[in-house]
């Protein structure tokens, strides 16, 4: 079940997290490149604050962005600034997006953020979190997949699994973590017995693989190769 006000504080808590680690930072290492290809930690930064203005405006029933163009130009723009700039457009956006989340509403209601894509309000608050969590790790400064929430990372999984779930591109496969848990992805199996791709590693490792911050090389495979997944 969806706990919207449980993810907001969870939001809340990841957003202190990576604010106290930006600001250990100076303007060199904020125009230091990132884990990102193409983007320094700036970008990041500039990103994440973007993103919660675009998901207040989900919220509000709002286009995410005013239009892809708009969306990369802002990122561009708000990138070269100083650590202290960054940290202040942080923490601003993040507050009005903890106000948005914090007022009366119908979280039942169905949103639609970018590309047509549509969403439950409800998980609006766990979409904001995956932006924060993962992308404090994009910024490399120490903050690594292994750190996450065990919880976090369990949800993440299953739902970038949901996502290339039924993909002509990737082949039918299981997931285990070592902790014995399991996802199913990819085209369906045709019938019992039918062959299927296992990949079994670490949750930290699993999770990078099908969020695209690690290649895979950590995991075990066998009954195919590892599957190529799809641009997110």
């Amino acid at each position: 079940m969806i706990d919207h006000v449980r993810d907001l504080a969870s939001v809340r808590e990841a957003t202190e997290r990576l604010l106290s680690a930006a600001a250990t930072l100076d303007n060199a290492a904020v125009a230091a490149p990132s884990r990102l290809p193409g983007w320094t930690r700036g970008h990041v930064l500039a990103h994440l604050s973007r993103n919660a203005d675009a998901l207040v405006n989900v919220l509000q029933g709002l286009p995410m962005y005013a239009s892809a163009e708009a969306r990369e130009a802002d990122i561009e723009a708000g990138a070269p600034r100083p650590l202290e700039a960054q940290l202040a457009d942080l923490r601003e956006t993040a507050a009005r997006f903890q106000a948005e989340g914090e007022a009366p509403a119908d979280w039942s209601r169905t949103v639609e953020l970018r590309n047509g894509v549509t969403d439950q309000a409800a998980r609006v608050p766990f979409r904001r979190l995956v932006e924060v969590e993962l992308h404090h790790v994009d910024l490399g400064v120490g903050y690594e997949l292994e750190d996450l929430p065990a919880e976090f990372t369990a949800r993440e999984i299953d739902f970038l699994a949901d996502r290339f779930a039924g993909h002509p591109a990737v082949p039918a496969t299981v997931l285990t973590a070592d902790d014995g848990s399991t996802w199913r992805t990819g085209t369906a199996a045709e019938g019992a017995g039918a062959p299927e791709t296992a990949v079994t590693g670490t949750a930290a490792d699993l999770l990078g693989w099908l969020a695209g911050r690690r290649d895979g090389a950590a995991l075990k495979v066998s009954g195919g190769a590892l599957p190529k997944l799809p641009p997110l």
